[in-house]
């Protein structure tokens, strides 16, 4: 993220949390421009799709003939609900920590004492904003392990949202590593970004070979 990016942008509005929000409303805001949201929350906003996906297809997969699965299929309930709920909570928190970079890109550098202070807001900023991708992208592994745990039991009519849950996480997961990047590129501290590159680097990968494997197994299945 450049600095000439953060100081053009607008202040971000203030509407409370994405998830109590219409579609609508956060679509408008989406396409504003303002610098929030943005891609990071549209991330958060994939798995939290990809969660709900697998919850209903686990609701789905109940009564006497899937007696034999219930536990599975109500631990993957309970699970699928909460990561859904957090991933609408990085959702919120990505617009704040990102919000807390502009603020920080603004703050004034007219002596040596406040050019330094604002450079040092900034690179703590970032770090702080590389850290929510960060965990939006192990979030969306969850749902993928999830999703892949449910499929062979999942009820047939419904075996395509399993897939649907896997390429929504996959979204999740490849979106947050460029949010990733972006910051990581801009902090200045070799040992942080060291960090936060080992941290990080390759767990979208996973992810993404994983719900490529899975959205494979249920066209096979559809298709057989």
């Amino acid at each position: 993220m450049a600095e000439q990016q953060a100081n053009s942008a607008l202040p971000a509005a203030g509407t409370g949390s994405i998830g109590t929000e219409t579609i609508g409303s956060y679509l408008a805001r989406l396409a504003s421009r303002q610098p929030t949201p943005g891609g990071g929350a549209a991330a958060a906003l994939h798995a939290a799709q990809g969660a709900a996906l697998v919850a209903m297809v686990a609701r789905y997969t109940t009564g006497p003939k899937y007696a034999e699965h219930a536990a599975l299929v109500e631990r993957t309930t309970t699970v699928a609900d909460e990561l859904s709920s957090e991933a609408l909570r990085l959702a919120d928190s990505d617009e704040q920590v990102f919000q807390a970079v502009i603020d920080a890109y603004r703050l004034a550098s007219d002596t040596e004492e406040l050019k330094a202070a604002k450079s040092s807001a900034i690179q703590a900023a970032l770090v702080q904003a590389a850290q929510t991708p960060a965990q939006l992208v192990k979030l969306a592994g969850a749902v993928v392990e999830l999703a892949t745990g449910l499929a062979d039991a999942a009820n047939p009519n419904v075996i395509s949202d399993v897939a649907a849950a896997a390429d929504a996480a996959r979204a999740a997961a490849t979106t947050a590593r460029v949010n990733i990047d972006i910051n990581v590129v801009a902090i200045k501290d070799r040992t942080m970004r060291s960090l936060l590159k080992d941290q990080t680097d390759g767990i979208e990968e996973e992810v993404v070979a994983a719900a490529d494997a899975l959205v494979a197994r249920v066209r096979e299945r559809i298709l057989q």
